[in-house]
């Protein structure tokens, strides 16, 4: 099944595609199919502006569409950066945001450091059908920067029971045990008992 995804980022389609591709789904950017679509992100949680996403891009396109929203949930800081990950602090770039973050929790104790990446993804489908699914991940943010692979946030989460960093994790693994591989789990699910009935 043909599918949008109503992104521009292409390290989400190259995550998304991998265990999508395992249940039938052909992904592509809304680029592909000449689609440039800026969505304000006004909601307040990750599953409002996963759903304004789809419903922006499937009324374009008038094809299936699938959406995430994902963000940074840091416990010390009430949850922020949240739905505000990707605009953290005015930041433009993935490092800076990360900087910022860091001079933040400068103060915070190593024991009250703990996060939590969260991923929502919708799908909408013209003829109304709909499935919203959730994933997260628990973590620790470090103190300074670890890692090369990932992006975001990626190189201060760190995962204490496998002792590296989202970013010093292979690709694979990664897509395994993400937020987005979970709620990528929690989709395929949905969408099976979608099939069935």
């Amino acid at each position: 099944m043909k599918v949008i995804l109503a992104s521009k980022n292409p390290h989400k389609l190259t995550e998304l595609s991998v265990i999508l591709s395992q249940h039938g789904f052909k992904i592509a950017l809304e680029s592909e199919y000449g689609l440039d679509i800026d969505v304000d992100e006004t909601g307040t949680t990750f599953e409002e502006n996963s759903l304004l996403k789809a419903e922006a891009v499937m009324k374009a396109s008038g094809l299936p569409v699938l959406a995430d929203d994902s963000g940074l949930m840091v416990d010390a800081l009430d949850g922020a950066p949240g739905v505000y990950s990707a605009r953290y602090g005015h930041k433009s770039s993935d490092g800076e945001r990360t900087a910022f973050l860091l001079e933040n929790m400068k103060d915070v104790p190593d024991d009250k450091r703990t996060a939590k990446f969260v991923c929502v993804i919708t799908c909408l489908w013209p003829d109304g059908r709909k499935i919203v699914a959730r994933g997260e991940c628990p973590g620790v943010i470090t103190r300074e920067v670890h890692g090369e692979n990932g992006f975001g946030y990626d190189p201060v989460f760190y995962l204490p029971e496998l002792g590296m960093t989202y970013a010093e994790l292979p690709s694979e693994q990664k897509n395994a045990i993400s937020h987005r591989a979970r709620a990528l789990q929690d989709f395929c699910r949905k969408y099976q008992q979608m099939q069935e009935k």
